[in-house]
């Protein structure tokens, strides 16, 4: 299992279109992948559990991944995250 430590920079939060990208993203691994933040962990592959999380800008967050690609999915939440 790899863990990593994230800030949202997209300019608006995660809001709906954003965490359907997101979840789009997360699906592409074959990865278990969970986000945590403030003593909630939801599945990142999971729309509602997302939204669940109403994350906005300059939260901190952490990604779990555990899988034979989870550095690979780690590293492609961190890309979407960072709006790079």
């Amino acid at each position: 299992m790899t863990k990593k430590s994230m800030k949202i920079q997209l300019e608006n939060g995660l809001e709906a279109r954003p965490v359907a990208v997101l979840v789009q993203t997360a699906s592409q691994y074959e990865s278990t992948i969970y986000i945590e933040c403030d003593g909630k962990k939801v599945n990142a592959k999971s729309i509602m559990g997302m939204m669940s999380l109403a994350l906005d800008t300059g939260e901190e967050i952490v990604v779990a991944a555990d899988g034979k690609d989870e550095k690979d999915a780690i590293d492609g939440i961190e890309k979407f995250l960072s709006d790079k």
